[in-house]
């Protein structure tokens, strides 16, 4: 019996030093240590409200959308081409205004990351940077996309301006 529990208490043990070394490797693994810090301060309330890869539109171009025309029109325009096409998200543009960004053509997956850089009487500045994400292990290919992101933000009367941030 006695052999048992002392081989019972090894086997906990090896459990504990197991499952020690994994949290030390997971809390020292590059990836947790790298951390993108944005150019600005972060914007209040911004929620990414759609995404996807593919789009008609070939360029890069950022909107700010402030009413259901514009926004209909958007959506129409990148739905042309597919059956069925993407839901409208719906929006109380009297409380909330959106931000459209459409990348262009990209090699890979890239995200935007938006930070605001001033704010005047006149206007709000906003800076955008395009992010690499990371890719796995041993991926070669990297597919060709034309992304668009749509973020939803409180209503501000200020117009907003965009400033391209290059790494």
């Amino acid at each position: 019996m006695k052999k048992h529990i002392n081989h019972g208490l090894k086997i906990l043990f090896s459990i504990k030093y197991l499952y020690l070394i994994a949290i030390v490797c997971l809390l020292s693994c590059k990836a947790q240590k790298e951390g993108h810090t944005p150019v600005g301060e972060s914007m209040e309330g911004m929620v990414l409200l759609d995404y996807n890869d593919f789009t008609s539109i070939d360029s890069f171009e950022t909107r700010v959308i402030r009413d259901v025309k514009s926004l209909n029109k958007f959506y129409r325009e990148i739905n042309k081409t597919r059956k069925p096409g993407l839901p409208v998200p719906m929006v109380d543009f009297s409380k909330e205004m959106l931000i459209l960004i459409c990348l262009g053509e990209q090699q890979g997956e890239k995200s935007p990351v938006l930070s605001k850089l001033k704010e005047t009487d006149q206007e709000i500045t906003i800076a955008l940077e395009v992010l690499e994400k990371e890719n796995k292990e041993g991926t070669k290919v990297q597919s060709v996309n034309f992304p668009f992101y749509l973020y939803k933000l409180p209503l501000v009367d200020k117009p907003l301006t965009f400033q391209r941030v290059d790494d």
